[in-house]
């Protein structure tokens, strides 16, 4: 049997990427997976129908994190489809990197919306839902221990995930919810594709500082997401998983 089946999972910001990754690995260790999007309804059912091609089952769901209808949308399409939840993984975000002077309040709020206040307003309306083993899975960024020139904003979400992330491993233990944030480095995406690339000096400069000698690939880090979904990590909580192959 596969660890996840009988199992229901969500991924937000799951239409391509790290979050798509997620999905099809989750779905491959026998969970049923809502994918979510915000904007790509194309995206997402190319992973549904992914996921389905290999014996999988899967929903594409449209919603915006940020909204708490949306929110809540998101996590009653799971209960529609599926009749309960066992595994959240908020994966939605938005990046950006400006130097100090070029900060606006627009770019602040529109990343704090997505990366901060969406995953709290899911995991809000996904914490009426979960039950005893249920696993909520936030995706950080090293960037939260390892600053970097205009990540100011950027990082600081992460760093709020991260904390976050504790909180509510604190907040839902008590119905035996395990609460982990997963924290990539450097991971080739779509979404990545023009600031790294294999002649980009940028991904260069990450390998040299990167033990393992590569840049990360959504697998990576969706491996480590089945892991934590599952019950091989039911004494794991509160805890910050680095996934940067050592960076």
């Amino acid at each position: 049997m596969s660890k996840l089946t009988g199992k229901v999972a969500v991924v937000t910001g799951a239409s391509k990427g790290i979050g798509a990754g997620i999905a099809k690995a989750l779905a491959a260790a026998g969970a049923s997976v809502v994918v979510n999007y915000a904007s790509s309804k194309s995206g997402a059912d190319a992973v549904v129908d992914a996921i389905a091609k290999a014996g999988g089952k899967a929903v594409a769901v449209g919603g915006d994190v940020s909204k708490a209808a949306g929110a809540q949308g998101i996590i009653d399409g799971a209960i529609r489809a599926f009749g309960r939840l066992d595994i959240l993984v908020n994966n939605s975000g938005v990046y950006g990197f400006q130097p100090l002077e070029a900060i606006t309040e627009e770019e602040f709020h529109r990343q704090f919306n997505t990366n901060v206040l969406g995953l709290l307003l899911v995991t809000q309306a996904a914490a009426k839902h979960l039950g005893e083993g249920g696993s909520v899975i936030n995706i950080g960024s090293v960037i939260a221990r390892s600053p970097m020139p205009g990540g100011a904003v950027y990082g600081a979400t992460k760093g709020a995930v991260d904390v976050i992330t504790g909180t509510l491993a604190k907040e839902l233990g008590g119905r035996k919810i395990r609460v982990n944030s997963l924290n990539p480095g450097l991971v080739r995406t779509e979404g990545t594709a023009g600031m790294i690339g294999p002649e980009s000096d940028f991904e260069k400069l990450a390998i040299t500082q990167t033990p393992l000698g590569r840049v990360g690939m959504p697998d990576d880090i969706a491996a480590a997401a089945v892991f934590l979904a599952s019950d091989d990590a039911r004494w794991l909580t509160g805890e910050r998983f680095h996934a940067s192959g050592g960076y």
